[in-house]
């Protein structure tokens, strides 16, 4: 994913916001909010054959600390028009290959019960629900709150820190 991309996963990300199942978020951020909290190496879009952007991947750090290392959260949005494809389970494997091959060990996400979609999707690739936080957020939209729980889920490496060694 490049400057570039932007505004193709700019809207992308609008189009899952819209749907009030995907963030607490009521925007997406600006290219450089966006840049700058991402992983640079763990950012991937999927085109069709003319390049049109169908959908993303990113992550960010867990925690700054040492021992959450090889810990990331991450988010997968696929374009309104390109779902049921595959694109969300090519972009989500393309993000564990990469960071696997950068040392991490635990890939999070926190899903909306109601996205059943995201979660068939995370389940398929070995996420797994580790908890439940009960009306853990609010999201306002045109001065109306929802308050939502929120399922974490998370994938540890079969690779990475097998041993108990992350590298």
């Amino acid at each position: 994913m490049t400057a570039d991309d932007w505004p193709a996963v700019r809207d992308i990300h609008a189009a899952g916001i819209a749907t009030g199942l995907a963030t607490f978020e009521t925007g997406p951020p600006t290219w450089a909010a966006f840049d700058s909290s991402r992983l640079p190496g763990h950012r991937h879009v999927a085109t069709d054959g003319s390049g049109t952007v169908l959908g993303w991947v990113a992550c960010t750090r867990e925690s700054p600390r040492a021992a959450y290392a090889g810990v990331v959260d991450h988010s997968v949005y696929v374009a309104p028009h390109a779902a049921g494809r595959g694109i969300g389970r090519m972009l989500l494997q393309r993000l564990i290959d990469s960071t696997e091959a950068d040392g991490i060990w635990t890939i999070r996400a926190g899903v909306f019960p109601a996205n059943t979609a995201s979660l068939a999707l995370h389940e398929r690739l070995g996420f797994r629900v580790v908890g439940r936080r009960e009306r853990i957020g609010r999201r306002v939209v045109d001065g109306r709150a929802s308050w939502h729980d929120v399922l974490f889920l998370e994938r540890r490496s079969r690779v990475v820190g097998r041993d108990g060694d992350p590298a």
